[in-house]
């Protein structure tokens, strides 16, 4: 553990070797005042010396300077250092994340993972700057402070260091209380960060409201704060008491030493000055003595948030490219699906999220999907194909499998079985940004950020010019909405687009694939929250889209059912029917009692058989 923590800290070795080089000077010159001290009362006074005193007072002012001066060299290279190792476990942290699959983020709430990337990461960074710092400044202080005491009077100095022991025994038990609090603090934290980003975000926000649950979350989110204020004061309330009792010890030695220095000043030839000068060095041994101790227990407990960065570095990734993977610099549009079986259950997670429960104590919620019974299959032993610039309609009730075929192209998540494969490579062959480029994806919920209608087109052609994406828009059917609104492609979406209508979202996610213009799209063209003229521009748009491309679609309309070139039926996982829309009416299977129920209402013209 302690040795890849210290392994972030390589690459600021530089850094660090500034940052001792500090340590040693202050430590060296803060040594120096109890002796500039003590020569005043045994020499410059006595002697009477006005030039002396004058000189001393001069280093008085100069020590302090001189460290001030070293004092923001250290804190310059402390920061460079600190931040650093912030930027880089975040940066970690974030590529490992991004490498996980969609089954990762259906187990993982939001809030978790922003608590691992906000707070942990600046709680892991502290292990490495201030305790590391802390702890070899106050070795060295501890040292050289002996050895001058040691040369000033050797006796008190080994009665001072014989109050050592109280002051190693408190700290390992109060550097266990203290990692189990902080732990089950940052647990909290995360808990509450998660009420936070449910609750606070536009979708999560408006179902609070319409389901009048204000109240109800107010009081789960009290709950979680209250936690956090509970624990944030047991936490400083141990610190209190293990300082109380450092502060103890420290006042015993100290008065051991008076009591034994005024004795020998008294009955042997020892001088005031001495006995000044070690008062001053046992402030500075009692001192750094102290934080020893409070280093191994700040150490102890900023290695919680370390284990808890580690446990999502240690994450396995389900989605990774193979080494040398196969770059296609032209895609046919061939789609294959050999044998394919699919599970949702199982892959990695992080343990410690637990859901909220409305209708039991959160004492006894238990949401371990490992608990829970294995899901059914998915998709089960699947075999179909996408010829280059065909269209595939697929149907099939809910929970069919429908929408996880469309998941597994574009390697949103791997095939438990089989294989999927493109112009003949399997898809865990090729890179990443092959499938990128070759694959368009619009779904039945359209993203869009919080930025301008631009900046959202732009997300899939970063370098495209201003004609590029108004001629993409007009493919789209919105390009004359967007141009009549004040600020035209500079308007701002809102959050996740809810400025805009549901057809206005689609065409532009529409748009956003056609700018990006691959050979393979994928789509979701659920429109029954449409009105009628949605309806149509969006239809005549996809028609625009999907000539001349290979198309996968989640078939919700009757007109792209009666054009697809083949339809693809799905159920319980399973395609139970494969044909053109008049051989399936043919069957009487699946899809024509379908038909009868679903489709054909929305205007069906009547077919033989």
């Amino acid at each position: 553990m302690l040795r890849r923590v210290l392994a972030y800290g390589r690459p600021y070795l530089r850094l660090g070797l500034v940052v001792i080089a500090t340590v040693i000077g202050i430590t060296v010159m803060s040594l120096l005042p109890p002796l500039l001290m003590r020569d005043l009362l045994d020499r410059a006074i006595p002697d009477k010396n006005l030039s002396r005193v004058t000189w001393l007072g001069l280093a008085m002012v100069a020590v302090p300077l001189t460290n001030g001066i070293v004092g923001v060299a250290q804190r310059w290279a402390t920061a460079r250092a600190g931040e650093g190792i912030i930027f880089d476990l975040r940066r970690q942290l974030y590529a490992h994340l991004q490498g996980m699959s969609l089954r990762f983020f259906t187990a993982t709430r939001t809030g978790e993972i922003l608590s691992r990337l906000n707070n942990d990461v600046v709680g892991a960074h502290q292990a490495l700057t201030g305790t590391v710092v802390s702890l070899v400044s106050n070795l060295l202080a501890v040292s050289l402070t002996l050895v001058i005491m040691l040369r000033l009077e050797w006796r008190l100095t080994l009665l001072a260091v014989a109050v050592l022991p109280l002051f190693i025994l408190p700290s390992r038990r109060v550097g266990q209380m203290l990692r189990k609090v902080a732990a089950k603090q940052m647990d909290i934290n995360a808990q509450m960060n998660t009420t936070m980003n449910e609750t606070l975000g536009i979708s999560g926000a408006l179902l609070v409201k319409l389901f009048g649950r204000g109240k109800g979350e107010q009081a789960r989110f009290s709950q979680q704060a209250a936690q956090v204020r509970d624990l944030g004061i047991r936490r400083a309330l141990i610190g209190r008491w293990f300082f109380l009792a450092l502060g103890l010890v420290s006042s015993v030695g100290v008065a051991l030493v008076f009591w034994v220095g005024a004795k020998l000043a008294i009955e042997e030839n020892l001088t005031v000055g001495t006995i000044v000068a070690l008062s001053a060095y046992l402030a500075q041994l009692y001192g750094p003595l102290a934080d020893l101790s409070n280093t191994r227990v700040e150490f102890v407990t900023s290695l919680v948030s370390f284990e808890r960065v580690f446990e999502v570095l240690d994450l396995e990734q389900e989605i990774v490219e193979v080494d040398n993977p196969i770059r296609l610099d032209t895609v046919a549009g061939a789609v294959r699906f050999e044998n394919v079986s699919f599970r949702y259950d199982g892959g990695e997670r992080l343990a410690s999220v637990k859901r909220p429960s409305f209708w039991r104590p959160p004492d006894h919620v238990d949401d371990d999907l490992d608990q829970l019974p294995p899901r059914s299959w998915a998709l089960r032993e699947v075999w179909f194909r996408v010829d280059p610039g065909e269209l595939v309609a697929l149907v099939g009730p809910s929970g069919a499998g429908k929408t996880t075929a469309t998941y597994l192209v574009p390697r949103l998540y791997d095939p438990s079985q089989g294989r999927v494969t493109i112009d003949g490579h399997d898809v865990r062959t090729l890179s990443f940004e092959t499938l990128s480029r070759a694959i368009g994806v619009v779904t039945q919920e359209t993203h869009l950020f919080h930025d301008t209608i631009a900046a959202n087109l732009l997300y899939a052609k970063p370098e495209a010019t201003p004609a590029e994406l108004e001629e993409a828009c007009r493919v789209a059917n919105i390009h004359e909405f967007i141009a009549g609104l004040p600020k035209a492609y500079q308007t701002l979406v809102g959050e996740r687009g809810y400025r805009l209508s549901g057809g206005e979202k689609q065409r532009l996610a529409i748009a956003r694939v056609v700018l990006k213009n691959p050979r393979i799209l994928i789509l979701d063209e659920a429109t029954s929250h449409l009105d009628a003229r949605s309806e149509a521009l969006i239809q005549e748009a996809l028609d625009r889209v999907m000539e001349g491309r290979s198309s996968l679609v989640i078939a919700h309309r009757l007109s792209t059912i009666l054009a697809a070139d083949r339809i693809l039926v799905l159920d319980q996982g399973r395609l139970v029917e494969s044909g053109t829309h008049s051989e399936l009416v043919a069957v009487a299977g699946l899809y024509a009692r379908l038909y009868e129920t679903q489709f054909r209402q929305l205007g069906a013209p009547a077919t033989s058989g």
